[in-house]
């Protein structure tokens, strides 16, 4: 939890996927966000934490359904959605919060 909140709270965007390996929409993700990280490189950093790992975290973050994408910089949270996503609309998020 310590290395996660030293992400989050760093300048740079990071992009948390809270997700659960039984979960398919959460599969689903998995290209997407793979794909999103080839494209924009160094412009962000993506963290996959898995619910069923890291239950008090997902409590603290109040994650109830997966998987559930969150937007950080500097420890605030700048946007939040559960639920599959495309890339382009991904990049049209990021792109929004450079």
């Amino acid at each position: 939890m310590a290395q996660f909140n030293e992400i989050i709270n760093g300048n740079q965007l990071t992009l948390v996927d809270f997700y659960a390996t039984w979960c398919g929409p959460c599969k689903m993700m998995h290209p997407v966000l793979e794909q999103l990280k080839e494209d924009l490189g160094d412009k962000i950093r993506i963290i996959k934490l898995d619910v069923d790992k890291n239950e008090e975290l997902c409590d603290n973050y109040r994650i109830q359904s997966v998987p559930t994408l969150m937007l950080f910089r500097s420890g605030e949270v700048l946007w939040r959605q559960s639920g599959a996503m495309s890339l382009s609309d991904l990049k049209n998020l990021i792109a929004n919060h450079q």
